[in-house]
């Protein structure tokens, strides 16, 4: 199995704590975010896995280094000018090649989540993406589900007469799995947005399909998540990588 982890944002919503560090390289519980990250990875079998790097990227790839020690083979791809969620993740692919399908995981998102799972709902579903979702009404994403948890809306960053009659409380989670059939769909070179640009357009189709979230998830989005991920590990609530 091989992974993509989306590591080259800026990360300023958590203010003086990425001045001097990136934002997956903030601890926690003792191991930067990523480490956990690809212990988690690893642990449900990946052995491949792509990093995207811009800001501050060399502290990363100076901690990971070749992946070895950490039971994966790790590649990197430097993004001068940043991509996107999907147009990184195209980037990547190219590295990754060949490939049916691949795990996409956001760089600030940790969770013990059963990735095992996830993958077998993709293949289960014969779907061109599979999105973990969790529920949290008012995010900044609502996602739709039929009653086979396949997405027939996905809106992004809605404002609120977009919201207005849509009941659901399924929000994006910042996982996926996607076939290589949709990421060359991906133009190349350019920046673009996987929720933004490519789940929106896939809703309704029958092949998006949902996993909702079974596990803990921490979205490390300002210090005070940051605070509370690092709780969540050291007292057990959250088992990233197996513990």
């Amino acid at each position: 199995m091989k992974a993509i982890v989306l590591c080259a944002g800026h990360g300023t919503r958590l203010g003086e704590l990425t001045r001097s560090t990136p934002k997956p390289m903030l601890p926690v519980a003792g191991r930067p975010i990523v480490e956990h990250l690809i212990r988690h990875l690893a642990a449900h079998g990946v052995t491949e896995v792509a990093v995207n790097l811009h800001y501050r990227g060399e502290q990363i790839r100076q901690h990971l280094g070749d992946g070895s020690w950490l039971g994966v083979r790790l590649v990197y791809s430097p993004e001068p000018e940043l991509l996107g969620t999907a147009g990184g993740t195209r980037e990547m692919a190219e590295l990754l090649a060949p490939f049916d399908h691949v795990l996409v995981q956001y760089g600030d998102v940790l969770t013990d989540q059963d990735l095992t799972e996830l993958v077998r709902t993709h293949l289960h579903g014969n779907a061109l993406a599979t999105i973990l979702v969790h529920q949290r009404p008012g995010s900044n994403s609502v996602v739709v589900l039929d009653d086979e948890h396949r997405v027939t809306r996905f809106l992004e960053r809605p404002d609120p007469e977009q919201r207005r009659g849509i009941d659901s409380p399924w929000v994006h989670s910042g996982l996926a799995v996607l076939s290589a059939e949709m990421i060359r769909t991906i133009p190349r070179g350019r920046p673009s947005d996987l929720p933004r640009d490519h789940y929106t357009r896939m809703a309704g189709t029958g092949r998006l399909f949902a996993c909702p979230l079974s596990g803990a998830r921490f979205a490390i989005d300002s210090p005070e998540r940051l605070v509370e991920a690092d709780r969540a590990v050291r007292d057990g609530r959250c088992h990233p990588g197996g513990g």
